[in-house]
């Protein structure tokens, strides 16, 4: 068996005392990852019955294992975890941190348990308190299925446990290692014609099509583009500027994120009986003109988007609509709704658009956000974060920031392309 770790996440040691639990964690884990409950026990008491010491010990626990989470380390809690209650807690910090939690139980015969806890001597559990945990095994299994855990790995004997091979993968979102140039891009709604300008603007050497949208760039300084999302839907030149934008994350001279029209267009995409607004469908009329095969490949291109970046040695930040720093290189549905829809009351305007809260005049963080999603007349860096949609489908200009430079860079739009009901803001 394989078990392929999310970094971060969390992982619980689940079996009796004398399972083989340190072992594992010794051969597949950092020392300074593994958060033992027998060594807070020991620097406690020492002594493993005393119930008063076994509770400030799985304090200590609690205390290490949110203080590593908050900073997106793995981490492992060496632990027996039988009982639901002494779960709950470590489950909990994870799902309050957006981190998903696996579980390797270890389902060993209770000779080998006891035989393992009599070599500790006074460290080891007696016989009794062994085959109290046993009993505790399936009924353990069978909470565990209902409770917040992604995936639960169970290894019956010592065969098991030698065939069980430890990988790790950090979130796609993760791309601390790319430190730039980056040009971020706003929201292109298909104003292919405007992204050629404003790459030239921004010094990449640009090849066109006869209609003046982008089919090649290379920057002669080998700078990446970045785009924010929101590459189709409601302007003139969607195909070309997916098409684009494919070609260029496909050689590693660009990244994307996934907009909020991307999800809606690929939803349409992939169930073509969904009813669909008319964004969506001026989407869906131009790539009807294009072959099958790519626009199913352009499908699982955007499927594939990450609903954020973290950059930089983790100093940018670039999600759809932003993101709070709490939610910065996590996964889950939570990180990826705020990321491409923004801090929503669930609310309608007067306009019919989504009432959305102001997370970005709230931000302190560390990192430089930069997003787009909400269409401004003009914009400014504002408490370390920037939002580059400044409406160009709307007839307005379409931006860039420079990074690590943090120079904002526009071109106007050639004509509104879209009417929006609501007046623009200013930020």
């Amino acid at each position: 068996m394989k078990l392929t770790l999310r970094d971060p996440s969390l992982v619980l040691l689940v079996g009796p005392s004398g399972s083989g639990k340190s072992t594992f964690a010794a051969r597949w884990f950092e020392p300074h990852e593994i958060v033992s409950s027998d060594h807070y026990r020991g620097v406690v008491c020492g002594d493993p019955t005393d119930q008063e010491a076994t509770a400030d010990a799985f304090e200590l626990v609690h205390r290490v294992v949110a203080a590593r989470l908050d900073r997106n380390l793995l981490t492992v809690v060496d632990a027996t975890n039988l009982e639901a209650r002494g779960r709950e807690p470590l489950l909990k910090l994870a799902k309050d941190r957006n981190v998903g939690a696996t579980a390797v139980v270890f389902d060993v015969p209770e000779d080998v348990c006891v035989e393992r806890n009599r070599r500790r001597g006074p460290a080891g559990f007696p016989p009794s308190v062994v085959r109290h945990h046993l009993r505790q095994m399936a009924d353990a299994l069978g909470r565990m299925k209902r409770e917040r855990i992604r995936k639960i790995h169970v290894l019956r004997g010592e065969q098991d446990v030698d065939g069980f091979r430890v990988a790790r993968r950090r979130p796609s979102s993760w791309r601390h290692d790319l430190a730039g140039s980056f040009d971020i891009i706003g929201d292109v709604h298909g104003c292919g014609v405007e992204l050629a300008a404003l790459l030239r603007e921004l010094g990449w050497q640009v090849e066109a099509d006869p209609d003046g949208a982008p089919v090649d760039a290379a920057h002669p300084d080998g700078r990446t583009l970045v785009f924010v999302g929101d590459l189709v839907d409601r302007g003139p030149e969607i195909a070309p500027s997916l098409r684009f934008a494919m070609e260029l994350c496909g050689d590693g001279r660009a990244l994307c994120v996934q907009g909020n029209h991307e999800k809606k267009l690929l939803r349409k995409l992939r169930k073509p009986g969904r009813s669909v607004g008319p964004g969506v469908q001026s989407s869906l009329d131009q790539l009807a003109a294009e072959d099958p095969k790519w626009v199913r490949a352009a499908a699982d291109w955007i499927d594939d988007l990450p609903s954020h970046l973290v950059l930089d040695g983790g100093g940018l930040v670039v999600a759809h609509a932003g993101l709070v720093e709490r939610y910065h290189g996590r996964s889950g549905g939570r990180v990826r709704a705020f990321a491409l829809y923004g801090d929503t009351t669930g609310e309608q305007d007067e306009w019919g658009y989504p009432v959305r809260r102001d997370w970005a005049a709230r931000y302190r963080g560390d990192a430089a956000v930069v997003y787009g999603h909400t269409p401004l007349e003009q914009t400014r860096w504002r408490n370390n974060t920037v939002c580059i949609d400044t409406a160009c489908v709307f007839g307005g200009r379409l931006t860039a920031v420079r990074w690590p430079e943090r120079d904002l860079v526009s071109v106007p739009a050639r004509q509104g392309f879209w009417e929006r009901k609501a007046p623009l803001e200013s930020h």
